[in-house]
């Protein structure tokens, strides 16, 4: 009994050290109990923060074209256009659709996908350095402009891929297509035109799901096309690119 008590007490003195110093809980113990053995500390996960290859200020733009003002001719035929699609998509558009809920390289560009499976562990992290850029640029600017999603706007709109989060101007897949298939294109030219329909699929497929207006993916392309040119005055970025073309599978001629 005596043994237990002192416990109690030991763990009491523990909590409140670390309410007081908000120390590490090892070194909480310590004070409390030198004699007693070394903690094992579970640490806490935290998200890696993945460097991309632009500095921030090239990705907080802050004079990117708004989107359609509320209520304009123009706002009204981006709702329109998703309520047509909400009523004429077919299941395997929708299967499609929710297929590239993720906007990795692999989801977007499965179908034409130019490199060995799986992706070289190079390749796979140059389009995650890629996506990190497009992810932060697409993010300042919704922050900007906080536009909704239809869904949000039209209680009768019923995504078929989920409720994607935060808010619709401009897409960010829409946004990564852009810039992955402006990469592959420039790589692997005799392809281009595969590429580009690839990525306006994607793109296209936020609106068939239901997520996003046609402006929020037209916006998409534009920052794709211009978050590419940033990227191309970038040495490291054209270096790593350039490695890339010894994994692409060159078809027969």
């Amino acid at each position: 009994m005596q043994d237990r008590n002192m416990r109690y007490l030991r763990n009491m003195l523990l909590m409140m050290l670390l309410m007081a110093s908000q120390a590490p809980w090892a070194q909480a113990q310590e004070a409390a109990c030198p004699s007693c053995p070394p903690a094992v500390s579970s640490p806490r996960p935290e998200r890696a923060q993945l460097a991309g290859y632009l500095s921030r200020i090239q990705k907080e733009i802050n004079d990117f074209l708004p989107p359609p003002a509320a209520g304009s001719s123009e706002d009204k035929a981006d709702l329109d256009a998703v309520r047509r699609w909400q009523k004429d998509r077919t299941p395997a558009q929708c299967a499609a659709a929710k297929a590239q809920t993720d906007d990795s390289f692999t989801a977007l560009f499965g179908s034409v996908n130019p490199f060995p499976k799986p992706l070289p562990a190079a390749v796979s992290a140059f389009f995650k350095r890629v996506s990190a850029d497009a992810s932060d640029a697409n993010r300042y600017i919704k922050n900007i402009y906080k536009r909704p999603r239809p869904f949000l706007r039209d209680q009768n709109l019923d995504p078929c891929i989920g409720r994607s989060q935060g808010y619709s101007y401009p897409s960010g897949h829409s946004t990564a297509a852009r810039l992955f298939g402006n990469i592959l294109a420039d790589i692997d030219p005799a392809r281009r035109t595969a590429y580009m329909i690839a990525a306006d699929q994607a793109a296209m497929n936020r609106v068939i799901g239901g997520v996003h207006h046609p402006s929020d993916i037209e916006a998409g392309k534009k920052l794709g096309d211009l978050l590419y040119g940033e990227l191309r005055a970038n040495n490291a970025f054209n270096a790593d690119m350039a490695a890339l073309s010894q994994y692409i599978k060159r078809q027969a001629p």
